[in-house]
């Protein structure tokens, strides 16, 4: 299938209403309905394109969709949807993660020439696993879970303040280098560690939630 197929495809999906995803759930873990495990991976889809969207120059980009839609599949297996946590929070880090190995496995000349490094220091790789539009959408979506805002809060001040005009208030990195009187390298620099910090909170949260 051709990527452009596979977006067509994509326009098809239906996203589901809250308690209808909830009943979904509900028959796929207690009854194992197979049309309703079914419905759930058609429904999350489109999270795997978004994912695969800074790749979508890559010739392989549908094995790299491939791989993802193989870590959305082991997601669903082993969610439990009483713990809590929105699913896509929880998916999200098993996609993006087959996604990297695949893409390393294959040793895309892309993926090298995205490591290139940039002036302020950070590669143009960290700076899409930091900031990328999985991530950012991430935090704009489940900022309001209690999880991630203890995760926030729990950074240093000038971290916090940054990740706060940049995924939650939609500044530019210029932007918020003006307000705080620094350099824009500055801003990168902060923005890593604090979303490394808050990755390093949330994996450790993941890791005993299994």
């Amino acid at each position: 299938m051709k990527l452009s197929e596979y977006m067509q495809e994509l326009n098809k999906v239906k996203m589901l209403e809250p308690a209808e995803e909830k009943e979904l759930w509900y028959e796929f873990k207690h009854n194992h309905n197979p049309e309703a495990r079914r419905r759930i991976i058609e429904a999350y889809q489109p999270l795997v394109f978004r994912t695969a969207m800074p790749f979508k120059d890559l010739k392989n980009i549908m094995d790299v969709i491939q791989e993802g839609t193989v870590g959305l599949i082991e997601s669903v297996e082993s969610f439990d949807p009483d713990r809590g946590v929105a699913f896509s929070f929880f998916a999200v880090y098993r996609i993006r993660g087959r996604m990297f190995r695949f893409m390393k496995e294959e040793g895309n000349a892309d993926i090298a020439c995205l490591e290139a490094e940039l002036e302020s220091g950070l590669s143009q790789l960290d700076m899409l696993a930091d900031t990328g539009t999985p991530v950012t959408e991430l935090a704009e979506i489940h900022l309001a879970s209690d999880v991630v805002m203890e995760a926030m809060d729990r950074l240093p001040h000038k971290e916090q303040l940054v990740l706060n005009q940049l995924l939650v208030n939609n500044q530019e990195i210029k932007d918020v280098a003006n307000m705080l009187n620094v350099s824009t390298a500055h801003i990168y620099r902060l923005q890593k560690s604090g979303v490394r910090r808050v990755r390093g909170m949330l994996s450790r949260f993941m890791h005993n939630w299994k």
